[in-house]
């Protein structure tokens, strides 16, 4: 569908009875209200429909609240989860006097990142594909009060049950769980379950699997898109994801380091430049890419300390990213190897198939700002000819601290992060893409909201440690 009377013949056709209108706020969730059928019409893709924008987190202030919601009618869809009939929409926020786009809107910034990119001359189209890791649990339960705090996780596949007396011996251990079959890996079914959903609103879908970690860590890998349709899906995926756990009696997370001593969640990031339907990053240098696909990744890695403060946005993202459970914290590049944080995979010699993977990236990015700053930082290494240096072919994990002390890291902390993204944003500058606003407004929010109530509370393990001196 591509115009308003295509969307409303759509919504006829399904006879739907409501029509749901979404949008994501600045931290990448997805929030809606629902509206009757008697108030739909062509002319909502022209008039947009009124919200009130102060209770949404990070946007306007109570004495600026009205705001207009326009829905993007090639976003229509049959949502798969509501009891009677009712046609879905994605919009953008726009200003209700000016009608200019909402700068903190993360999918206005998303369609600016593209269009400044045609704009650059430099490609027409940039390709995104996210493999976003997860993890579905049967119970959880946490609480933080001023004198107790807890998390408690449980799962049918977890080792930690293995000494039940109902134990049958089928559970993957800890960094085990990549790829056994069933009855070893329970969770076949729900995937293909959340696969077979996935399809019903047009996301194809490629492959799912059991992920490395136990207790149920999965992975479900869509086909890449150009940037803002991905970002959408993504936005549907996480939708779809959840719906169904919570269809079956169980929850699923995006959280990066839920458990303890078991590998995290990420969200390895395949991206590319084409223009005039011609893929740009395949070429004759190392691995089969182009001097253009080699600037790009200089300006990821150039970039990434700042970068990582929006791809990687929670305080939890930094105890995935630690040595030992094959995060990709060393800021270097090479082919196949999956220890550095930019990786090109060498499946296919295809020149289509030629991309760079940054494997850093957690699902708890927003999807908008979080593939729209990739891009930024990799156009800048394009047009500033940043060189990424000599590739790194080595397991970095097998590497001496000398030798590990010369490759750059991800920063250690959100706080690191965002200090970092505070001294190193001019490139998300470009071309009105990110506003100084809207960074300011990430940063403060990030390090009130997150940072500094994180500092205030004590944890579990600090009594295990600190208790007794």
């Amino acid at each position: 569908m591509k115009t308003a009377k295509d969307v409303v013949a759509f919504a006829k056709e399904n006879k739907c009875r409501a029509v749901d209108l979404k949008f994501v706020d600045l931290l990448g969730q997805w929030q809606h209200y629902t509206i009757s059928m008697s108030e739909f019409g062509e002319d909502l893709f022209t008039d947009g429909n009124g919200l009130d924008g102060s209770s949404i987190r990070g946007w306007k202030a109570i004495n600026e609240s009205d705001m207009l919601l326009m829905p993007d009618p090639t976003t229509a869809k049959i949502d798969p989860f509501c009891a009677e009939p009712t046609l879905s929409l994605i919009g953008n926020v726009v200003d209700p006097l000016s009608r200019e786009s909402y700068a903190r809107d993360p999918r206005a910034l998303a369609q600016n990142a593209e269009n400044y990119l045609k704009s650059t001359g430099i490609g027409d189209v940039a390709y995104f594909g996210p493999e976003a890791e997860f993890f579905i649990f049967d119970n959880v339960r946490f609480d933080q009060k001023a004198h107790e705090g807890y998390y408690h996780i449980d799962s049918e596949e977890g080792i930690w049950n293995a000494g039940k007396p109902e134990n049958k011996g089928y559970r993957p251990r800890h960094k085990e769980g990549y790829f056994p079959v069933s009855p070893v890996d329970s969770q076949q079914d729900i995937r293909t379950e959340m696969i077979l959903e996935m399809e019903k609103v047009g996301i194809q879908v490629e492959k799912q699997h059991h992920e490395v970690a136990t207790a149920g860590q999965a992975e479900i890998d869509v086909r890449f898109n150009s940037m803002v349709n991905m970002a959408d899906t993504m936005m549907w995926f996480k939708y779809i994801v959840k719906n169904v756990a919570n269809r079956h009696g169980k929850t699923a997370t995006f959280m990066p380091k839920p458990m303890f001593g078991d590998n995290g969640s990420g969200m390895h990031t395949h991206q590319s430049i084409w223009k005039d339907g011609k893929p740009l990053f395949a070429g004759d240098k190392y691995a089969g890419f182009s001097q253009m696909g080699l600037w790009y990744i200089g300006g990821i890695l150039k970039h990434a300390p700042a970068l990582v403060a929006i791809t990687n946005p929670t305080t939890n993202s930094y105890r995935r990213l630690v040595p030992g459970y094959e995060a990709p914290i060393k800021l270097a590049y090479s082919s196949r190897n999956r220890s550095a944080a930019v990786r090109i995979p060498m499946y296919s010699n295809s020149p289509k198939a030629k991309r760079l993977e940054f494997r850093t990236p957690d699902p708890t990015c927003n999807p908008y700002l979080g593939f729209a700053a990739m891009l930024m930082a990799g156009l800048d290494g394009i047009q500033n000819k940043i060189d990424p240096g000599a590739p790194l072919d080595k397991n970095i994990y097998g590497l001496s601290p000398e030798e590990l002390a010369e490759i750059p890291s991800i920063p250690c902390s959100l706080e690191e992060s965002l200090a970092n993204l505070k001294k190193d944003h001019a490139w998300l500058l470009k071309g009105g893409v990110f506003t100084e606003d809207l960074i300011e407004t990430w940063i403060d929010y990030k390090m009130i909201t997150e940072v500094s109530a994180m500092r205030l509370r004590p944890t579990p393990y600090e009594f295990f440690m600190y208790y007794d001196c």
